[in-house]
């Protein structure tokens, strides 16, 4: 049974290990691998947005949900990362920093039960391709909130300094579309 106290224990106590993230990536394929668990702890989600499960200069743990067909621009983490899908489905575009801003160099779909480490370095943007919610437990090797990072327009590929803002006006849109059908 997946809960929540146990799992922040589990990923603090991995801090201690030789190779952290692969610790981290075990502990979270193991809670994902049951997502009903994981649904049943923290309810169904009815909305997109991000909750703050634990936050600590050394770690972090979200329960991220995407709304339908949501997409977050190219943005960096610049600390490694767990994701682990246990609901729907999100597709990674990975990107390296070019002259021109940035290339893409690759794909990832993760669909529930997967997980991905993600190096501090990379760089990725996320999509929704689904017309529901996708769930996803994300885990950061610092502090998520308090790290400066950057982010790149979708089209030019310049950079900009992360806009926490800008993030929430699309989780906000994706509820509004979330919330139309209930209106009607």
């Amino acid at each position: 049974m997946f809960e929540s106290e146990q799992f922040i224990e589990e990923c603090r106590a991995a801090l201690a290990e030789s190779d952290v993230q692969g610790a981290i990536n075990e502990i979270v394929k193991r809670a994902v691998s049951e997502p009903a668990q994981i649904i049943r702890a923290w309810g169904e989600p009815k909305l997109a947005g991000v909750e703050t499960i634990y936050q600590a200069p050394d770690l972090t743990i979200l329960n991220l949900h995407w709304g339908p067909n949501m997409d977050i621009h190219p943005h960096d983490h610049r600390m490694w990362a767990v994701i682990g899908i246990y609901g729907g489905r999100e597709d990674n575009k990975f990107y390296r920093r070019s002259e021109d801003g940035l290339t893409q160099h690759g794909l990832k779909q993760l669909n529930a039960k997967d997980t991905a480490p993600l190096g501090e370095t990379i760089i990725h943007s996320v999509s929704n391709p689904l017309d529901k919610i996708t769930s996803a437990l994300h885990v950061y090797g610092g502090d998520f909130f308090d790290t400066p990072r950057s982010e790149w327009d979708p089209e030019t590929f310049e950079e900009h300094p992360y806009d926490v803002e800008h993030t929430m006006r699309v989780f906000e849109e994706s509820n509004r579309h979330l919330r139309e059908p209930a209106q009607g």
